[in-house]
C-alpha cells in the first residue's frame, strides 16, 4: 500500500501542473480540428441486439473492425441474417464492395466481434470472429490481395474456408478478445485472452508468412490483491490496446479485474482497479515496467503479475467503476497515451450500480507519459452520459482526440500540454447507439479520422451501419 501512496502523490502533483511538466519544446502546430467530409452506409440492415450494454458490430475493444491499407479501407460486420461480411472501398469512394466469408454469428453476444489484421510479409487479410470464452472462427485471404486491391477482384473466392484453428494451430478452448497487430518486420501477431473474466491470461500467437506459432501466455491470473474491503487471489488483465510505435516498441496499458467481489464496497460495482503499463522491445517476448525492469516473459514461468512492482501508473481502488479495454495511442515520439474512465471521488467513494453511476457521473481522463518520463493525467470536461468506452487518436501534430459514445469528438492541443480539451463535434445527426469503432490505421496514412457506428434501434430490429469521415489538420 505504501507503493500506491507514493504513486498517487507523484501523479497528483503532475496533474496540478501539466503545462510545467510537459517537457514540450517543439514548435506549436495547428490545434485540433475536425471537418466532416462525408458518411457512407455499409449496411442498411445490420444485426442489432444489445448485450453487455453493447453491440456486436460496434464494440470499442474490437481492434481493427475498420482499417486502411495501401489506399483502400476495409470494414467487417454481421448482417441482419447474421452473415459475417467484409467490405472494402478505395479511399474517398462512397461505394463499398462486400463479400460473405462463410460464417454466421452463433450467439446474441456482443463480445463475438470480428477483428481484422494484415500480414504485410505476404499481403493477406486475416479475420478472427465469434469468440467469447470458447472457440473462434478464422478466415484468411489469398496472398497478395492487400497489395494489389485495384487489380484483384473482391470476391468470396479470394478467401479460404472458415477454420476453428489457425491453419491447424489450436490455441485454447476458452478464447476471447482477438486483436491483430502488424509487426514492424511485416509479420502478424494475434493477442488474445485464455480462460475467462476474472481468471484469465493474455497470450500471443505470430504468423511469419508461412505458418502460425503460439508464443504463449505473458500475464498471470495468480497473486493476491487486497483492498480495504477484502482480498482476491484470481483476476485477469484487460488490455486497453496493444500497439507498436514507429520505433518498434510494443506498448500496452491495462487494468486488472478481480474475481472476488469482496474487494468492492458494493456488489453492484465492477472489480476493475488501477491503470498499469508495460512495454516490449523484442516483439512481445519480454515485458518491462515503466522503469525498464523485466516483469514478464512470454511463454515463460515469469509472467506479468498483479504483485509485480512498477506496473501501476494511475492508482485507483475498485470502488469507482473503472472501465476495462478503453483506448491507447502513441505520439510522434513514441510516447504512450491512454484514455481511461471512471466515477471520480467527488461523486462519492462507492459506486453501487456501475452502469447507472457511470452514466450519471462518469468522466474520461487522458493519461500520458511526457518527454521527461513523468506520467500526467487530465480530466476531460465532457460527461460520459454513458456507461461505455471512449476512444483515442493523435494527429500528425500530436493533438489528441477523444471519440466518445454517440460519436461525440473532443480535442486538446499538444501545445497546451493537453489542458484545453473542448468539444469539436457533438454527434448530432448520427443517431449513434453508443460505442464506435475507430480506424486507428488511417490517421497516419491520409490524415483522416474514420469511425464506424450503428444507428439506435430497439429489441432485435436491424439498423443501419455507417462509416463517417473527418479531415484532421493538414
Amino acid at each position: 500500500m505504501h507503493r500506491r501512496t507514493l504513486l498517487a502523490a507523484a501523479l497528483a502533483g503532475a496533474v496540478v501542473t501539466p503545462a510545467l511538466a510537459s517537457g514540450t519544446a517543439r514548435a506549436a502546430g495547428p490545434g485540433p480540428s475536425v471537418t466532416r467530409t462525408g458518411t457512407t452506409t455499409l449496411d442498411s440492415q445490420a444485426v442489432f441486439f444489445v448485450s453487455y450494454d453493447g453491440l456486436v458490430n460496434n464494440n470499442a475493444f474490437q481492434k481493427n473492425g475498420l482499417l486502411t491499407y495501401k489506399g483502400y479501407q476495409y470494414a467487417v460486420w454481421y448482417t441482419a441474417d447474421r452473415n459475417a461480411v467484409v467490405g472494402r472501398r478505395a479511399l474517398g469512394s462512397s461505394t463499398w464492395s462486400t463479400v460473405k466469408v462463410g460464417h454466421t454469428l452463433r450467439y446474441d453476444d456482443s463480445h463475438n466481434v470480428i477483428s481484422m489484421g494484415v500480414s504485410k510479409v505476404d499481403g493477406r487479410l486475416h479475420l478472427n470472429m465469434d469468440s467469447h470464452s470458447d472457440g473462434f472462427t478464422y478466415v484468411k485471404s489469398v496472398a497478395g490481395l492487400m497489395d494489389n486491391p485495384g487489380g484483384l477482384s473482391w470476391t468470396a473466392a479470394r478467401f479460404g474456408a472458415p477454420q476453428s484453428t489457425l491453419d491447424g494451430l489450436a490455441l485454447t478452448s476458452q478464447f476471447t478478445y482477438p486483436q491483430f497487430v502488424s509487426t514492424p518486420d511485416g509479420k502478424l501477431q494475434l493477442s488474445y485472452r485464455v480462460a475467462v473474466s476474472g481468471n484469465g491470461r493474455n497470450a500471443l500467437a505470430e504468423y511469419d508468412g508461412t505458418k502460425w506459432a503460439n508464443l504463449g501466455e505473458w500475464s498471470a491470473s495468480t497473486g493476491t490483491y487486497t483492498s480495504e474491503h477484502g482480498s482476491s487471489t484470481a483476476r485477469n488483465m484487460y488490455l486497453h490496446g496493444i500497439d507498436y510505435d514507429r520505433n518498434g516498441r510494443l506498448h500496452s496499458f491495462f487494468t486488472w479485474r478481480e474475481q472476488n467481489g469482496a474487494v468492492m464496497c458494493d456488489g453492484g460495482g465492477i472489480s476493475n482497479h488501477d491503470t498499469g503499463y508495460v512495454y516490449s522491445d523484442d516483439r512481445g517476448r519480454t515485458w518491462r515496467n515503466n522503469a525498464g525492469s523485466v516483469v514478464g516473459v512470454t511463454g515463460g514461468s515469469d509472467k506479468v503479475s498483479v504483485n509485480d512492482a512498477g506496473l501501476v501508473v494511475d492508482p485507483l481502488n475498485p470502488d469507482h467503476s473503472l472501465m476495462n479495454q478503453e483506448s491507447q495511442f502513441t505520439d510522434s515520439a513514441g510516447r504512450p497515451h491512454a484514455i481511461i474512465s471512471y466515477v471520480p471521488g467527488r461523486f462519492g467513494q462507492c459506486t453501487t450500480d456501475y452502469v447507472a453511476n457511470r452514466t450519471a457521473n462518469g468522466r474520461a481522463f487522458h493519461v500520458r507519459r511526457n518527454a521527461s518520463g513523468t506520467w500526467q493525467k487530465t480530466e476531460i470536461p465532457v460527461p460520459l452520459n454513458s456507461s461505455q468506452r471512449t476512444k483515442l487518436i493523435l494527429d500528425k501534430y500530436d493533438n489528441a482526440y477523444a471519440i466518445y459514445p454517440f460519436g461525440r469528438i473532443a480535442g486538446a492541443s499538444a501545445a497546451s500540454g493537453y489542458t484545453d480539451w473542448k468539444i469539436l463535434f457533438d454527434g448530432s445527426g448520427l443517431n449513434a447507439f453508443g460505442e464506435v469503432v475507430i480506424d486507428e490505421t488511417r490517421v497516419g496514412q491520409d490524415g483522416m479520422l474514420s469511425f464506424m457506428y450503428q444507428e439506435k434501434s430497439s429489441g432485435t430490429t436491424p439498423s443501419a451501419l455507417h462509416v463517417v469521415d473527418f479531415r484532421l489538420p493538414a
